[in-house]
């Protein structure tokens, strides 16, 4: 049997305690070549590309890989590599508690967009007229980094915070041509609520209550912006919680239907296979054979 799944902090990357690393992408992919691999982050994760092609899979959803295009990644997401030719941009790899301290409201980074784990919300093309001011944000970021100066982390902390919401702009721009500002704001406090509460709360209407909304609003909200119901909304969380522990082979099917709270294994079987089509232990052996 495999080993369980790396999870990867960024001392296991700079061979430093470090709560942050910065870098050409170029010199990092090469020094770093394991990552092709699946693996998951402790940290926070972002990558630009000036130049590249092939795929990424980011939560067992494949991505193309282009140039201008930036992807965001937090803790605990399944990530792999599959470029083609040349590849080149820039990296960020932050820590949980690198922005802690800095700011008072300690959850500030759940209120991007691109933060939430959605990968849909997390990659994101960047127009031409907006390139240039996000690669000279990144030039900074490793202007700094190279050469650091007095209060050098507040600076590349406070640089990073205009790259987040210079890119924010870009996708909320066009997200509320489309949607009320209120509907977005509920939809992003159903998704907080969910990403903390999916063991123990598994109906739509124990997440209206949490929302003061009564449930119908609730599922219309769902079905008007994202397509689907409240409640697949709770269960594609659960099932992708569930192919991020299947992947770890230390932990049996049984400890797995456990640890999501499923009264029993038959249970959480029957909920899996009807969600993403395959048992389990199916899941498991074509995640294995394509490592």
């Amino acid at each position: 049997m495999k080993a369980a799944i790396p999870i990867y902090d960024i001392c296991n990357l700079t061979q430093r305690q470090d709560d942050l690393l910065i870098s050409r992408f170029a010199p990092y992919l090469k020094s770093h070549r394991n990552l092709h691999l699946a693996h998951k982050h402790s940290f926070y994760h972002l990558v630009f590309f000036t130049k590249g092609g092939g795929s990424q899979t980011i939560d067992f959803q494949q991505v193309p890989v282009k140039s201008n295009q930036i992807y965001f990644m937090i803790p605990g997401q399944v990530h792999n590599w599959a470029f083609k030719g040349e590849v080149d941009g820039y990296i960020i790899n932050f820590s949980v508690p690198f922005f802690q301290s800095f700011l008072l409201k300690a959850n500030y980074l759940e209120d991007f967009p691109f933060f939430t784990g959605i990968v849909d919300d997390s990659v994101i093309e960047i127009p031409a007229d907006a390139q240039q001011h996000i690669i000279s944000l990144f030039e900074q970021l490793i202007h700094e980094t190279e050469e650091p100066k007095p209060l050098a982390d507040d600076m590349v902390r406070s640089i990073m915070l205009q790259l987040f919401i210079s890119v924010a702009r870009q996708g909320l721009t066009s997200v509320n041509k489309t949607i009320p500002t209120y509907n977005y704001t509920l939809l992003r406090s159903f998704q907080k609520l969910i990403e903390k509460n999916y063991t123990s709360l598994r109906l739509p209407k124990e997440y209206a209550e949490l929302l003061y909304i009564t449930p119908n609003h609730l599922n219309a909200l769902c079905n008007d912006v994202l397509g689907i119901s409240a409640g697949e909304v709770i269960r594609n969380r659960i099932a992708l919680e569930a192919k991020r522990l299947l992947i770890n082979n230390d932990l049996t099917v049984l400890e797995i239907a456990n640890q999501l709270n499923f009264a029993d294994n038959s249970y959480f079987t029957k909920f899996f296979k009807k969600q993403v089509g395959s048992t389990p232990e199916e899941f498991r052996k074509t995640t294995n054979n394509h490592e």
